[in-house]
């Protein structure tokens, strides 16, 4: 039997060409402001998302991806199914998943996150009790990066791919994900501020698993709101004590695991329930 074409591939020079000539390419989004270019790519009766670099810093953290995904796997984290050469770069295969990400910024489009029409806000209408289940299952995901020994890192909107039909939520794109703690030797790390710890903007600040902890409390805060000015809670009070926590600008005040935070958010919601 011949090897499947892309999850037997070694080596290709051009990554669109190739996808061209071994299958149908439905989709390609080549505006990512991450350096890559990606494609939905049906190769007979399946279908593939392929996610290329060929800019040395992002081929940079395609390679950290695949070390992402191999230390840890969980039900709602799309998995990477094989890794081959491009020139000049990689090229990473994950399964193709249907939902949208609640959140798109490409190289000539930021915002829109508050358009009646935009992914967030159809999410931020659904009803409170399914937009909790979708933030059990972004924390229960964390839960196994925290036993993974990775950090959160470049973590937002724009990782959660939901698919509203089928109420689903799967995590994507989690290429800046690494083992920590660690020093930030750079001005700062890559992400949305509106989700960032303050530490993370900080050159020799320590970037640990409480750092996590901040942008999961950010998720949690963000996506529990009716609006993008955070003025529309619709949380309990008892959510909203644990994100305040979890948020605390000191490192020490907030939960010291993913794991804590988990336990407190799951006793708020059977506070309110």
């Amino acid at each position: 039997m011949p090897p499947h074409p892309l999850l037997g591939a070694e080596a290709v020079d051009a990554l669109e060409p190739y996808l061209e000539e071994v299958g149908a390419v439905f989709h390609a989004f080549r505006e990512q402001d991450s350096g890559c270019v990606s494609y939905g790519v049906a190769v007979g009766s399946e279908q593939w998302f392929v996610k290329g670099a060929t800019e040395p810093e992002a081929t940079v953290s395609l390679r950290r991806a695949v070390k992402v995904h191999t230390a840890v796997q969980h039900p709602a984290i799309v998995p990477l199914q094989h890794s081959f050469d491009i020139a000049g770069g990689l090229a990473l295969v994950y399964p193709w998943f249907d939902g949208t990400v609640l959140y798109h910024p490409t190289v000539s489009r930021h915002g829109g996150r508050s358009a009646p029409g935009s992914p967030m806000a159809r999410f931020r209408r659904l009803p409170v009790p399914v937009i909790l289940r979708v933030l059990e299952q972004v924390l229960d995901a964390h839960l196994a990066v925290e036993q993974a020994g990775l950090l959160a890192v470049d973590f937002y909107d724009g990782c959660l791919l939901y698919d509203f039909d089928c109420d689903r939520i799967m995590l994507c794109d989690l290429d800046e994900y690494r083992p920590g703690p660690f020093i930030l030797e750079g001005d700062r790390l890559p992400g949305s501020r509106r989700f960032m710890a303050p530490e993370e903007f900080i050159r020799g600040s320590t970037i640990d698993i409480r750092t996590t902890v901040f942008e999961l409390g950010r998720a949690l805060r963000l996506l529990l709101d009716a609006g993008d000015e955070e003025q529309e809670w619709r949380g309990s009070p008892s959510h909203l004590a644990v994100i305040e926590r979890a948020t605390a600008r000191n490192p020490a005040h907030r939960f010291a695991s993913v794991k804590a935070l988990t336990r407190a958010w799951r006793g708020a919601s059977r506070a309110s329930g």
